[in-house]
């Protein structure tokens, strides 16, 4: 064992009396009776971890809570475990005659995520002034599961040494030993792994759900269903579009027929709508520049009409008044003649 593996744990994935009470996970022989009668347990047969009728709900979604207080209630371990998720269902284990409370209960809840969410932040948790435990529901998740009234199950606080190894509470240490593979070959006894070793601070996830066979079966028997009807399916398809080719492909070349009259009648129209708007601007360009020279020239000659009015005017007046001087010098001449 290397030195980076000494302080390294690893926990239980199937369920084995003997190698539960190993610290380890090595030992080839129980150490207790406890473990001895597990041990008859479960190569007898002898428990059934689905016979119990108080069991229902749905494994993946329910978790095991341990250590309460003999005091706690079902209501109050329904608040407390609220808070992680929706209970859907909830079993606080009480004795067969006396009716008080055993210490444990069974706690479902409606989603996966909500399970593993309860899993990872509920564990010591305190309730009732006790510190609580919280793990999977092992009972009918790991395989061989013998549970602790008969010498089994995992973790403890027993004085007397009778203490389980494996869980969540108490992992397996990294073996300090030689692993005797030989041996736990020959007494079924899974060996510890190699290279899948954890930190103890390390939180292991629970188990996963997993399709079995007849979700397999179901899942093909579906799949062969999909791809009978899909080839039914593509044949009637097929039969139908060479029974309807000859109807659509009439349907169709009438209606591309009357879509190229429609577009060659929007295109001539659209052309002849650009043909007279160009011709009309042209003759409006001519007009408007026949109008202006028009009205340019009658200006120009009005003008130059003008003019010589006004200089014919002034002429006159020159004249006039040319005239009149004479007529007044003569006349003075004639009047001082006249006096003289």
């Amino acid at each position: 064992m290397s030195g980076n593996k000494i302080n390294a744990v690893f926990y239980a994935e199937s369920y084995h009396p003997i190698q539960a009470g190993s610290i380890d996970g090595t030992d080839i022989l129980p150490h207790d009776n406890a473990v001895y009668r597990a041990h008859l347990c479960s190569s007898a047969g002898l428990y059934d971890p689905f016979g119990d009728p108080k069991v229902i709900g749905d494994p993946y979604c329910t978790v095991f809570v341990g250590r309460l207080s003999h005091l706690t209630t079902e209501e109050t371990l329904r608040k407390a475990m609220s808070v992680y998720g929706r209970v859907r269902n909830l079993r606080l284990v009480r004795h067969i005659v006396t009716g008080a409370s055993r210490g444990y209960a069974f706690v479902e809840y409606e989603t996966e995520r909500e399970m593993r969410r309860a899993y990872k932040d509920a564990h010591h948790s305190i309730i009732d002034d006790c510190e609580i435990i919280v793990d999977c529901n092992r009972q009918r998740l790991m395989p061989g599961w013998i549970p602790r009234r008969l010498g089994g199950g995992l973790g403890g606080k027993k004085e007397s040494g009778q203490l389980r190894f494996g869980g969540r509470e108490k992992p397996f240490r990294a073996p300090l030993r030689p692993i005797p593979f030989d041996d736990l070959k020959r007494l079924g006894i899974p060996p510890p792994p190699e290279g899948r070793y954890m930190s103890r601070f390390q939180d292991p996830s629970p188990p996963r759900r997993k399709k079995s066979s007849v979700d397999w079966e179901e899942g093909s028997q579906t799949r062969d269903g999909q791809e009978h009807s899909h080839d039914r399916s593509s044949v009637d398809s097929k039969e139908r579009y060479h029974s309807r080719s000859s109807i659509e492909r009439e349907e169709s070349s009438k209606k591309w027929s009357s879509l190229d009259r429609e577009e060659s009648s929007k295109k001539w129209s659209s052309l002849d709508r650009e043909e007279h708007y160009g011709k009309s601007t042209s003759m409006d360009r001519d007009d408007r520049s026949y109008n202006w020279s028009s009205s340019r020239r009658e200006e120009r000659h009005h003008k130059s009409t003008d003019r010589t009015r006004k200089r014919s005017s002034e002429g006159k007046d020159e004249r006039s008044s040319h005239k009149r001087h004479k007529h007044r010098n003569s006349s003075y001449r004639h009047e001082r003649r006249l006096l003289k």
